[in-house]
């Protein structure tokens, strides 16, 4: 349930701030040369051109609890997104720590509310850019609208029109991932066949 609300959360406030979103008739948003990783990460990856810190700490708070974590900080950056499949692990756990020991004013290990207000207004702190790209944290839906069909394709675009490599890399991991989910919904059926059954685990 909390992570159904979480979700829900999430998507209303995707919705209230970029209610352009979904037009695929609007043009990608060009953050500033200037501009700092925020900025340009809230203009690439969720077409909103004015960041608000407060909003952006509620959109990047994925469990709604008021408090980044460093799963948190590291969602936030793409760290886990295929695209950022090339950046080791040690320089992963750098980036965290680096934006930890901005913003974690008491040093309890998460970003509170507070905290992140304080650094971003009082004292003019900003995210880092570590050079990692812009933050690819949405789903393969999501990320697949936001950076393809919406730069390259739009409402009238029909089925037969969807030929870029983009287009048959996501209709191709859909395909697959529908043929196991009837794959495992082909092993559910079958009946469970004693003899296949460890000794250990049978039932006498």
């Amino acid at each position: 349930m909390h992570s159904l609300l979480g979700s829900f959360l999430f998507s209303f406030l995707i919705l209230s701030l970029a209610s352009a979103h979904g037009n695929h008739d609007q043009v990608p948003l060009i953050p500033p040369e200037e501009a700092d990783w925020a900025t340009r990460h809230m203009a690439e990856e969720h077409h909103i051109a004015n960041l608000d810190p407060s909003a952006f700490f509620t959109l990047h708070d994925y469990d709604t609890n008021g408090q980044w974590s460093r799963e948190e900080v590291r969602r936030t950056y793409g760290l886990d997104d295929e695209s950022a499949k090339s950046v080791g692990e040690e320089k992963k756990q750098d980036i965290v720590n680096v934006v930890m020991d901005i913003f974690d004013k008491d040093k309890d290990g998460s970003v509170s509310r507070e905290e992140w207000m304080q650094s971003w207004r009082d004292e003019g702190k900003r995210l880092p850019d570590f050079g990692t790209g812009p933050g690819h944290h949405g789903d393969d839906e999501y990320e697949y609208e936001i950076h393809h069909f919406e730069k390259f394709h739009d409402e009238n675009t029909r089925e037969e029109d969807l030929t870029h490599p983009e287009d048959i890399e996501h209709f191709r991991k859909h395909d697959e991932m529908e043929a196991a989910a009837e794959r495992q919904e082909m092993l559910d059926r079958l009946p469970i066949v004693e003899a296949n059954i460890p000794q250990k685990f049978r039932r006498y």
